[in-house]
């Protein structure tokens, strides 16, 4: 399910001394299937933005269409909207209130008014689908781990069964194990159910591993919007409003300077292994012809 932005301005506190513009003339589109990074600076309006997407928030002006239709149209369903957009918050302990983490999980489906097999079926899908533990089914979600907080606050958005998934930085906090767990799920999520996935990070590393398409945002307005390759290219711009690229990425660049014939859009290890590697056999060949 498609999302279209058209002109999206965003002001908080409007009309008072506190009066902020946020967001500047966003223009996106976001298809079915894609799989996006958004990234920005602390205060870039990356949180403002996402809760667009879900009618969370109202444009001061401008539209957030949802498969051709503005959510805030007369009529517009926004209950069911936010069934198929689904918004996964920063800190978990904002969605989850249940006695424990089963209940929590079924309090979506439940509230679109399926039948009791169905609400506990989806449930358990979803927290399987999350690598979720069934020990941890009966406990109350706030004796889990920062990690199996997170899967639970996930699993209890899959459970309505998405078109959409946003995620806000969902790996802060976490050690690289869990950080990797959270998002390999995600990504098989993506390839099994060819949901869109929204993903706002700060780690260069897991958006340059995980994305197709990549948004920059910078003081509320769209800098870059392009594949990893094309925005880590602009690594020097990205620094001046306080991001960077992948930190292979700069090893990448230290090592053409040096004379090493490789690629400069290598944006993950691996593609960096395969090119220096590549590069080194295409070296010794040429001193063997030699």
């Amino acid at each position: 399910m498609s999302i279209q932005i058209e002109h999206l301005n965003y002001i908080y506190s409007a009309g008072t001394a506190f009066e902020r513009q946020a967001l500047t003339d966003i223009n996106l589109d976001l298809p079915d299937g894609q799989f996006i990074g958004m990234i920005g600076h602390t205060g870039s309006g990356k949180s403002t933005l996402i809760q667009h997407l879900n009618g969370l928030l109202k444009p001061t002006s401008g539209r957030v269409l949802y498969n051709g239709t503005d959510i805030f149209a007369d009529g517009f369903d926004l209950r069911r909207l936010r069934s198929k957009v689904g918004l996964v918050f920063q800190y978990p302990e904002h969605q989850l209130f249940e006695t424990d983490v089963f209940t929590d999980v079924c309090f979506g489906p439940k509230n679109l008014g399926l039948a009791k097999e169905e609400i506990e079926a989806r449930a358990l899908k979803a927290l399987q689908q999350v690598g979720l533990k069934e020990k941890y089914y009966k406990m109350s979600p706030f004796e889990l781990s920062g990690g199996q907080k997170r899967r639970a606050a996930i699993a209890g958005i899959l459970a309505m069964e998405p078109e959409i998934l946003v995620l806000d930085e969902p790996t802060a906090g976490l050690d690289p194990k869990g950080r990797d767990d959270i998002l390999n799920q995600v990504a098989k999520l993506h390839q099994e159910r060819k949901i869109t996935v929204v993903l706002v990070s700060h780690s260069m590393e897991d958006i340059a591993r995980y994305v197709e398409r990549i948004i920059v945002l910078n003081h509320g307005s769209v800098l870059f919007d392009d594949t990893p390759r094309e925005v880590f290219c602009h690594y020097q711009e990205l620094e001046k409003v306080g991001l960077a690229a992948p930190q292979v990425t700069y090893l990448v660049h230290e090592l053409r300077e040096k004379g090493w014939d490789l690629p400069a859009e290598v944006t993950t290890v691996d593609e960096a292994a395969q090119a220096i590697l590549a590069s080194f056999r295409q070296s010794h060949q040429s001193q063997q012809e030699a």
